[in-house]
């Protein structure tokens, strides 16, 4: 397990604080910090106000990479005014990132009012609570995410409509980001629930392995110093501006795109086989 002392709290150029992992060498949310990298990923990209107010019954978001807990946070405070019922689901191999926020709440604000709520959830893994005008249900689910996407507790979970994927990046943690874990994730959802995956990277590796795993891709807004982050989902209905051949091409030209297959992180074009399928995507037709 890790200790306390993995972690610190970073000034971002910005002015917000977040936390800095020492063993990755990472930095939640850089740059622009968490609640504004959250706000604009997800929040505003998906519409997530509008898609929960309008959703009929529970509204279920998958938080895979819970870190420090800005996503969900950020997340709550935005639909706060809806009185649909949300369940969200945290996945990540470890706690100690938010036991470490919450032993610093006066460098992190957006901590501040779910104090109580966090320690709950620390302590039993679960927590039920009233959230404005709606009901709120938070559990964590603390495992090898690839490793739990394979069993059958995977299978059994409420479908999401949301996927808030933030895991460390592939170069750092490059078992988050092969070709059978989102096949696997993909695989799980509901063809008739709509759902999208938002994350921050624009890498032609990870659209290249998205779209070969069942997923519609596209453009995402900027955040921060990135230009472009990723959208994809199980519905182009969800994507503003899809993926088009002129990508394709680019993709064939790249020097990484070829998805990764195991916990190796390398990079390589791609190969004739994974061409051929990119190329049959139902989205480039």
């Amino acid at each position: 397990m890790k200790a306390v002392e993995d972690y610190r709290i970073v000034r971002l150029p910005g002015g917000a604080c977040s936390v800095h992992s020492l063993a990755h060498s990472e930095t939640f949310h850089p740059v622009v910090g968490p609640t504004a990298e959250a706000e604009t990923l997800y929040v505003k990209q998906l519409n997530l106000p509008e898609r929960v107010r309008h959703h009929a019954g529970e509204f279920v978001l998958w938080d895979v990479g819970l870190g420090a807990a800005a996503n969900p946070i950020t997340v709550l405070r935005a639909t706060r005014e809806t009185s649909t019922r949300l369940r969200i689901i945290s996945f990540d191999h470890t706690l100690e990132p938010l036991r470490f926020a919450l032993r610093n709440v006066e460098h992190l604000d957006y901590l501040s009012g779910f104090e109580d709520v966090l320690d709950r959830l620390l302590e039993l893994g679960t927590v039920t609570f009233a959230d404005g005008e709606r009901e709120v249900h938070w559990e964590t689910r603390v495992a090898d995410f690839p490793g739990f996407l394979e069993g059958k507790e995977a299978s059994c979970l409420p479908k999401p409509h949301t996927i808030l994927f933030d895991a460390f990046s592939p170069a750092k943690n490059p078992a988050m980001w092969t070709l059978p874990l989102f096949t696997s994730l993909f695989q799980l959802l509901d063809p008739a629930t709509p759902c999208a995956l938002p994350t921050y990277s624009r890498s032609t590796l990870l659209r290249v392995t998205l779209l070969l795993a069942g997923f519609n891709v596209g453009r995402g807004q900027a955040t921060g110093e990135k230009e472009e982050t990723t959208i994809a989902a199980n519905t182009l209905d969800l994507i503003w501006e899809p993926l088009d051949s002129r990508w394709l091409q680019r993709a064939r030209r790249s020097t990484s795109a070829e998805p990764l297959t195991d916990a190796q992180y390398r990079q390589a074009p791609l190969s004739e086989e994974h061409w051929e399928r990119l190329q049959a995507h139902p989205q480039f037709h």
